[in-house]
């Protein structure tokens, strides 16, 4: 019994030894934006698939549309991109919208999920969404 003992609490010594780094190297700005989706700006969000660009986050949000009553909001800031140094944030691919390229760093991020495709560990930082069937959807974090 004293073994087992002694054996569990060298494990639970060794296990909170290790470190991990999982801080996301996108900076967490918080924002609360509430937009009007009916706004021509936003139009592409009325119809499922479309996404549509807020002035938000570190470097924009884009907000995605993925079903009827189901959007996504990612930021712009590249994960691949730790510094913010890239002149241009993450944009959609001409040949496939659902897939967004850092220009600068050759990373690829899923719309749909944020997942990275290439190019980066880290998948994109996500911000919450709130829409309750109406014409306003609230993106926030």
């Amino acid at each position: 019994m004293k073994v087992l003992f002694i054996l569990g609490a060298l494990f639970v010594l060794l296990i909170s030894g290790c470190k991990v780094n999982n801080n996301h190297p996108v900076p967490n700005i918080p924002f609360d934006v509430t937009i009007d989706m009916t706004l021509p700006l936003y139009d592409d969000l009325m119809g499922v698939g479309g996404y549509a660009y807020v002035n938000a986050g570190s470097r924009g949000v884009i907000v995605y549309r993925r079903g009827i009553e189901d959007f996504v909001a990612f930021d712009r800031h590249s994960p691949a991109d730790i510094n913010g140094t890239c002149d241009q944030p993450l944009t959609p691919d001409a040949n496939n919208f659902l897939m967004l390229n850092d220009t600068c760093n050759n990373a690829q991020f899923s719309l749909y999920d944020g997942s990275p495709m290439s190019g980066s560990e880290f998948g994109l930082r996500q911000y919450a969404v709130a829409w309750g069937g109406g014409n306003t959807l609230r993106i926030y974090n």
